[in-house]
């Protein structure tokens, strides 16, 4: 089973080991991704303006590019996720954005939206399935700590990303389990890290990701999975190194016995 698969601008540069690890730990469950062909950026942010089509066509590209394929299109990255997937909701259900993006593109088989997106972590749950994954896991992370760090952008709006519950969700904590871990549950698995504020505003960036490190600290984590670089740049900036943040495909691709990944947790949680 093969996927079309969209890496994004941060996994080629400060998130390689969210892509590298990403992609080996598919070989081994037997999934291909294969890039697709001349990507751009996604932007980064969803433009909110109803009037805005250009920043959202690199997004169309993409979607095109996996329907040419015949294929679903995976993406890793919480943001690229999120701007890709709001994009092919847009272009579905709005017939003015579906016609001026099919005009700026002079597309010979226009595209109104047939592409279906799928965030890593569904693949994982949805067509591998989570009792597969951890049937194939070799160095299961057994008796460890483990807090999901979802952030911003993974699940919200939930109504169009349509990945897990907004306020409630599960799926990296099932992940969790199928890697052999125990997950822990914290106040603030859903809240926002100050991303996007950090530039500008680094102080307040930096109350907002203390902020979760401390409640999942306190909940006694021994580490956080992340699937968001910006999220884990954050964590990492503005913690003290007692708790470590990772990327969640770091663990499962260690938990597979691929060579080269190496993850240590200690047993004891950071309360």
């Amino acid at each position: 089973m093969t996927f079309s698969y969209y890496p994004g601008c941060t996994l080629k540069t400060k998130a390689k080991e969210l892509d590298r690890c990403g992609r080996l730990a598919m070989e081994k469950l037997g999934v291909g991704l294969e890039e697709i062909k001349e990507w751009q950026c996604c932007g980064g942010a969803y433009p909110m303006a109803q009037d805005e089509i250009a920043t959202k066509l690199s997004s169309v590209r993409a979607l095109v590019s996996a329907r040419e394929e015949g294929r679903d299109l995976v993406t890793l990255c919480s943001a690229c996720h999120n701007v890709i997937k709001q994009v092919n909701n847009e272009i579905r259900v709005n017939p003015d954005m579906s016609l001026r993006a099919n005009n700026y593109l002079a597309l010979e088989n226009p595209y109104h939206g047939e592409t279906k997106v799928l965030h890593y972590l569904e693949v994982l749950r949805d067509v591998v399935g989570f009792d597969k994954v951890a049937s194939a896991v070799t160095a299961p992370f057994t008796g460890k700590k483990i807090s999901a760090y979802y952030g911003c952008l993974l699940l919200r709006p939930a109504s169009v990303l349509q990945m897990d519950n907004g306020e409630n969700p599960k799926i990296i904590e099932d992940f969790i389990r199928a890697i052999g871990a125990d997950p822990v549950i914290y106040p603030m698995r859903n809240e926002c890290c100050g991303g996007y504020a950090t530039l500008e505003k680094e102080e307040f960036a930096g109350k907002k990701a203390s902020a979760v490190l401390e409640s999942a600290g306190g909940a006694g984590a021994s580490c956080l999975v992340t699937a968001c670089p910006l999220c884990l740049y954050n964590l990492k900036k503005s913690g003290d190194g007692s708790l470590p943040v990772y990327y969640f495909t770091e663990l499962l691709a260690a938990a597979l016995g691929v060579p080269g990944v190496n993850v240590n947790i200690v047993s004891e949680g950071a309360a």
